[in-house]
Parts: structure tokens; sequence; C-alpha cells
């Protein structure tokens, strides 16, 4: 943690910042980084932390002992949709599986037909929902995809939409494109078409527009190749656009290893993922972003090889993966309980997770730890210990959100 020795000279505080004090301080700089710190937030940063007998003069906010993190960060969610796939679920409890679902014309595709048949402000009011309830267990920062338009036209109003969250809601919204989502039925058998003409221009549309962060695309048996996803890759590459990939959900394809030969911010999913693609991640300091809802919701019986992550040092990341059909959830902590219950993470490598490699999944390096020069988007939860966080089933231990330095935010 940064320390200012000198701070009442080096920093002068304005009359509007605010000290935190008396709180136990997870810092996630080197593990949890449990510290009794203050921490000033002047504007939208926390400008200084170090002891309270050295902080400068400010208004004071006493913590009264509680827990004191990062704001949560979701990296990887599909909030933006219309409609619902609760008969799915049953066809799934009753022997189904996902991919026959979505052979069937069921799965993405049914979601993509609601989501067309919606207005701009109809997906707003229905995103605005699922945010209300991310906020109100901690989380800052929602990366949004798109790729239930299956068109160019809505494809940019599903970018349109999510974009408008964070002018409607305390909360970063970072926007990926996901044209390469699915398959639809006017291009059948003909995926290097839709490529070509559906999932590129869309691209280029909605990069001309400032509508997207990054690009991201669905590598599977029932979805698009390696060889089209390195096509749609190259094409983002050529408009500066970061990627990320979900790879090795259902079979095992390689994908995690082409999206690390593209230096992809993350690989997501990763239940068949093979040693080969671990290697090629590692080395390019790729995160394995972990969705535990949709192997929870979707019985999978292959669990992604955490350890093995783990030995590479590669950093893993958790979301919540909400979504209509295979992860209809939309908590963070519930994430982190799965992934500690159903993956064996630590409960700090679930905070992590949710947090500094959250973060770095986005490709942001301003957030996810608190450290003087950060955003000031912290969570202070009713909790004496970070290990409560994803110990917890269903609760929302939430006190007080600070977003931008903005405290019950």
């Amino acid at each position: 943690m940064c320390r200012h020795n000198n701070a009442k000279r080096r920093h002068k505080a304005s009359s509007m910042a605010i000290l935190l004090t008396n709180a136990v301080v997870a810092t996630m700089t080197g593990g949890y980084g449990l510290t009794d710190d203050a921490i000033l937030l002047e504007g939208d940063r926390i400008v200084w932390t170090g002891p309270r007998s050295a902080a400068p003069t400010a208004t004071i906010h006493d913590c009264g002992g509680r827990l004191l993190t990062p704001g949560l960060i979701d990296c990887h969610t599909h909030i933006v949709f219309a409609g619902t796939r609760a008969a799915e679920f049953e066809q799934r409890l009753n022997g189904a599986s996902y991919a026959e679902i979505a052979r069937s014309g069921g799965g993405i595709l049914s979601t993509v037909a609601a989501t067309r048949a919606a207005s701009e402000d109809d997906l707003v009011g229905l995103a605005l929902a699922r945010v209300d309830q991310m906020i109100a267990t901690g989380t800052t920062t929602v990366e949004v995809k798109s790729g239930y338009g299956l068109t160019i036209a809505d494809e940019i109003k599903m970018l349109r939409a999510a974009r408008r969250i964070a002018d409607l809601r305390p909360v970063t919204i970072r926007t990926t494109h996901l044209a390469a989502h699915a398959i639809p039925a006017d291009y059948a058998g003909r995926a290097d078409a839709y490529i070509d003409e559906i999932a590129i221009p869309s691209l280029q549309a909605a990069r001309a527009e400032g509508l997207i962060d990054a690009v991201d695309a669905f590598c599977e048996t029932i979805a698009f190749s390696p060889a089209q996803v390195d096509r749609l890759f190259t094409a983002a590459a050529a408009l500066g656009l970061p990627v990320k990939l979900h790879a090795e959900q259902l079979s095992n394809l390689e994908g995690a290893a082409l999206a690390a030969r593209h230096a992809a911010l993350s690989a997501d999913h990763l239940e068949y993922l093979s040693l080969t693609g671990i290697a090629a991640m590692a080395a390019a300091g790729t995160v394995a972003t972990i969705l535990p809802g949709a192997f929870y919701t979707l019985r999978e019986t292959q669990l992604p090889p955490i350890a093995a992550l783990r030995a590479a040092g590669v950093p893993m990341a958790v979301a919540t993966d909400c979504n209509p059909g295979s992860s209809p959830m939309t908590s963070l902590l519930l994430a982190m309980n799965m992934a500690c219950t159903l993956f064996r993470l630590t409960p700090l490598e679930a905070l992590q997770g949710t947090t500094i490699h959250a973060a770095r999944a986005l490709g942001l390096t301003d957030r996810g730890t608190i450290a003087a020069g950060q955003r000031a988007d912290l969570v202070l939860w009713d909790a004496a210990h970070p290990a409560e966080l994803g110990y917890r089933i269903g609760a929302t231990p939430l006190h007080t959100r600070i977003f931008g330095g903005r405290l019950d935010a």
C-alpha cells in the first residue's frame, strides 16, 4: 500500500475530501493486504492512504470497524436482452443438453428473436432492473456484451442500450461486441458468410460510433470455428480493439491458445481447457475468467482445471455471466461462493477474481485495488473479514457503496 510519511505537507485535502477511518481495509495488493489505514478520497480518486495519525484534515467518515474492499467488478455479463428461457430450464431438467436445445432452435436464438422484437428503450429498462440487483450486491463496474441481435442494426441497438446504462445508474459500463455469438437461422450452414457480412461489418460500424471497448466470440462446435474467430480477431486488431473469447466451454477446440496468440484480455468458461491452452495463456498474460453460474445451471460435470491454472500463475477472474439461458444470476457474491464451493477457489482467490483480476480481464488499471491514484470505487460491508464474502450463501452484507468517491451511490 502506498504511504505518504509527510502526508500533511505533501497533500492538502480540499474541503470536499472524505477521510475513511476505522475500517478493516482489504487493499487487494499482496493477497488480502489487510490494514487499518485511513483512506482519503478526493473527487473520484483515492489520493492518500496511511496511518490515521498522519492523515490530512478532511471530513471524517467513521466506518464502524467494518470491512472495506474495492468495488466489485463483473467482467462477463449479457444483461441486455429481452425474453426468458425458463422453459429451457425445465427441458434441461428433463434430460435435454444445452447443445441439443441450441440445435433445435432454442438457446441463444430464442433470446435473439425476443431481443430483435424489443426497442432500444425496452432493452434499457429491462437491463436496469438487472443492474439494480448488481449494485445492491456491491458491483461498481459491469462488462456488457452484445450478441443477441445478430444483424448489424440489432447489434448496434444492443450496444447503444448498454452504453445508456451508465447515464442512468452509478456504475461503469464496459461494452463488448459479440456478434459472433451464434449463427442465425438465415445463415445456417454459412458461418463464413455471417462473419463477412454481419460480424465484421457490425464491428466496424460499432467502432465508428464509439460503442465498444473490446471484441468477443463464441468458439465452439455449435458456434464458430477457430479459423472464423481468427478472421474476426484480425479485423478487431486492425481497429485497435482488444479481444476476449468464450473458449472450451463444451469441448476443446484450443480456443484459449488462439485467444492468447491474439494477446486476449481473457479467455472465459474453460471447462475443457488443455495444458497447451494454459501454457499459452500464461505466456500471453491472458486472464482465465471462471463462470460457475453456467457450470451450475447446465449441471456440467467437467471442472475447469483450476489447480493447473493456479500452478501456471494464470490470474483467475470470477464473473456472473448473467444471461437468460445458462446463468440467470446477478450477484457476484453468489458467484464467489459458487467458485469456492464448486471449483475449490480459496476465498482470497474468489475476491481477487472479482476485484484485481476482473479489472485486468477488462484492461482496466485504475480499479480493483485500494491505493493512491485508483478510482474511489469501494464497498463497506457488514463483515469483519474478507473470507465472509465468499462464505455466505445468498447474503447481501452491503452496508455502504462508494462510486467515484460518492457514498451510498
